[in-house]
């Protein structure tokens, strides 16, 4: 089973491809938008560094923006 959390944001196109490629994928994820929750935008800052997103925590590893090939690599299948 695959651990995958996308942080995101409401006007983010790439957000939205990412969640696209996900669900194409079959995989299943959990959502922050970090624009309605000021606390895990924070944390996210504090833990990776980045304020941009999209950023995606696949099982462990941070993926930053849409990049279908690094989630990949870090799914387990």
């Amino acid at each position: 089973m695959n651990d995958i959390t996308v942080y995101t944001t409401n006007t983010c196109p790439y957000c939205t491809m990412v969640k696209n490629f996900l669900d194409q994928q079959g995989l299943s994820y959990k959502e922050v938008n970090v624009q309605q929750d000021q606390r895990a935008a924070q944390k996210l800052v504090e833990t990776t560094g980045q304020m941009g997103v999209p950023q995606i925590n696949v099982n462990g590893k941070w993926v930053l923006g849409f990049d279908p090939n690094s989630i990949m690599a870090n799914v387990k299948q």
